[in-house]
């Protein structure tokens, strides 16, 4: 499997999430990049956040968002 264009946008914006304070969560604007807008609102299809336009992470969301923190951590230079 392969990574697509995106998932990695919806890996950019489950980067974002404060894992230390689960009541923070995104706004994505309706002026921000097409991209972001969209992986948000697959991201709530797929039932990680919220909102379509952000909100807060799932319980699943939280655990795909430590998952995504961890790998870009282990494969940062």
């Amino acid at each position: 499997m392969a990574f697509t264009q995106e998932l990695v946008a919806e890996l950019e914006l489950l980067a974002l999430f404060d894992l230390e304070n689960t009541q923070a969560g995104l706004k994505i604007h309706h002026d921000a990049a097409p991209t972001a807008v969209s992986a948000a609102g697959r991201l709530h299809a797929k039932g990680l956040i919220d909102q379509p336009d952000g909100g807060y992470l799932t319980s699943l969301g939280l655990d795909a968002a430590e998952h995504a923190q961890v790998l870009l951590n282990i494969l940062k230079p």
